[in-house]
Order: C-alpha cells, then structure tokens, then sequence
C-alpha cells in the first residue's frame, strides 16, 4: 500500500501495526454521514472539543481504504485509544479540511 496523497486530502492511521490510508471520498462520507449526522455539525462539534471517541472513530473507520475484511471497526478505534487523541489529531485535521474545503 502506498501512503497517503496530501493532495487528495488522505491522512493515515496506524492500525494493528500498519499504516492505513484514510481517504474522505463521496464513498466514505456518505455512509459516514448517515452514521454520524451531517458532515458540518461534526466539523462544529470537533472545533467545538465535542466531537466524541466513537464519532472519531467512526469517521476514521468510514475513511479507510483498501480495507481489508479481517479489519474490524473495534481495531480502528483501538488504534486511536493507543496512538491517543493527541497523536490521531492531525489526521483528523486533514479530513476535516477536506470536508469543508473540497480538494
């Protein structure tokens, strides 16, 4: 797997020892959004601080691509409990800005 295309507006998370590329496409934000509410009110509530651990990692979980189906969403989640919030921010940075701004 190649790493994540900035250009794109794709970020990574290490997840089981492997670095896994988070892209924010139509395809992964859709479903993202129909799980977690619009897209803008979570771009407010994680300006805000509000945005919580399960709706992080599921956006993150939504994002990944090339997912393999011996990943689990509980794997995704227990990346960000182990990298903790400080080191998946600026992942999370990345989607959000692609979010509001589009590429």
């Amino acid at each position: 797997m190649s790493g994540a295309n900035a250009l794109r507006g794709e970020a990574e998370l290490t997840v089981g020892g492997r670095r896994r590329v988070l892209r924010p496409s139509f395809a992964a934000l859709a479903p993202a959004e129909a799980e977690l509410g619009p897209l803008f009110d979570l771009v407010e509530r994680a300006a805000d601080g509000r945005l919580g651990l399960g709706e992080l990692a599921g956006l993150f979980w939504h994002c990944v691509s090339e997912r393999p189906d011996a990943l689990t969403r509980e794997a995704v989640g227990e990346a960000v409990v182990a990298e903790g919030l400080a080191a998946v921010t600026p992942a999370l940075r990345v989607l959000l800005g692609q979010i509001l701004q589009g590429r």
